[in-house]
């Protein structure tokens, strides 16, 4: 009997010895920042506090494109003719001498005509005609203004079809890609993508991005819509982009979710973070060691509080405290950053004794059987 209860201390020893080598899905907190004060030290940590968000909000922002956007401004609500729009103009002379008809013949057609790219048509008898610029109406006036000179009695009808720098391309993300004509110059992103059927609903905070002259801006269609001012109107030529958010963040150790996952808005926060990843383990997680890890690149590192003082950084967030908390809801997490839930020490003791109890119990029922 004696010799069964020493063996089961003996053993019991071993398992506490043998505690902090036991499987883990996470390192202790003190592990993971062991080191950090070390001259040679390639980290740097930061405790999240009321009292370092100011300092943070001065450090650039990584992992992410800093796009500008357009805002809004009014314009004509009448279509404006462009170089390469299409134009068919009808003439109407009712006079039986005219220049232009047969007789017997009252209506010429015009075979349809391409804007020049100085902006002018030929017309007969009167040569070349600037149209830019006009309207569908002021161009119609214009153009029977220098053909009353030849045939008085001439009226002009004129429409047009709007080409290639009079129409906008709407790409991937909607129901209806393809190129829409502009209907005036008040025509909007947000009346762009109605026409075109609508965000898609499977995109995860769909992303706008707008291509200029060159330039690529960038929004959410989130932000479209709760700021009106920056529902910017269209010009010909412009291209127009829906799609999913690329931003990510990753999530690992004692955490409900082990996983990559996607911005679901604008701006995420840590709070918002431990919610997408599904909280922590509460058998495993330690509360009081939430990091998030990330990379700065050595162009973010600066003199002062400009900056951080590594590239790579590790942010201690404590969930057991009230400032803990209400920071943790105030910082911003950033694409491609890691959260990590260590794990708890007690954890690991907690286990020891767990299995010193079963083994414990294993030797009462094998003394009791050797009583008997």
């Amino acid at each position: 009997m004696k010799n069964i209860f020493r063996t089961v201390g003996i053993f019991g020893i071993c398992l506490l010895l043998a505690a902090c080598s036991l499987p883990r899905g996470a390192g202790i907190e003190s592990e993971i920042t062991s080191g950090a004060d070390d001259a040679g030290a390639d980290f740097a940590i930061y405790p999240v506090t009321r009292a370092f968000l100011p300092t943070l909000s001065e450090w650039p922002v990584v992992g992410e494109p800093e796009l500008n956007w357009i805002t809004a401004s009014a314009g004509a609500r009448t279509q404006i003719i462009n170089a390469g729009d299409i134009v068919a103009i009808t003439i109407w002379d009712s006079n039986d001498n005219s220049l232009l008809t047969s007789p017997g013949q009252r209506v010429v057609n015009l075979e349809e005509m391409q804007v020049a790219a100085n902006g002018s048509i030929f017309m007969p008898y009167i040569g070349n005609t600037r149209i830019a610029g006009l309207t569908p109406q002021g161009a119609r006036e214009r153009v029977q203004s220098e053909l009353e000179a030849i045939v008085p009695s001439a009226q002009v009808q004129l429409s047009m079809v709007a080409g290639r720098h009079n129409s906008v391309d709407l790409v991937g993300g909607v129901a209806a890609p393809g190129s829409y004509p502009l209907p005036d110059q008040s025509y909007s992103v947000l009346s762009l993508i109605a026409q075109g059927g609508g965000v898609s609903g499977s995109l995860e905070n769909p992303q706008i991005r707008l291509i200029r002259h060159g330039e690529l801006y960038g929004t959410s269609i989130m932000r479209l819509y709760s700021e009106p001012h920056l529902d910017t109107r269209l010009i010909g030529g412009d291209r127009v982009i829906v799609e999913e958010d690329r931003r990510y963040f990753l999530s690992l150790g004692a955490a409900g979710r082990q996983d990559q996952h996607p911005f679901t808005q604008d701006i995420v926060t840590a709070l918002d973070a431990m919610s997408i990843i599904g909280g922590v383990s509460a058998s495993r997680a330690d509360p009081e060691g939430i990091l998030i890890l990330r990379e700065y690149p050595a162009s973010a590192l600066r003199t002062g509080e400009r900056g951080p003082r590594q590239e790579r950084v590790v942010f201690t967030l404590d969930l057991t405290t009230s400032d803990g908390l209400f920071s943790a809801r105030n910082f911003r997490i950033q694409s491609g950053d890691l959260v990590l839930a260590t794990e708890s020490p007690v954890s690991s003791v907690q286990t020891v004794f767990s299995l010193f109890g079963s083994v414990f119990g294993l030797a009462n029922t094998v003394a009791n059987a050797s009583s008997n």
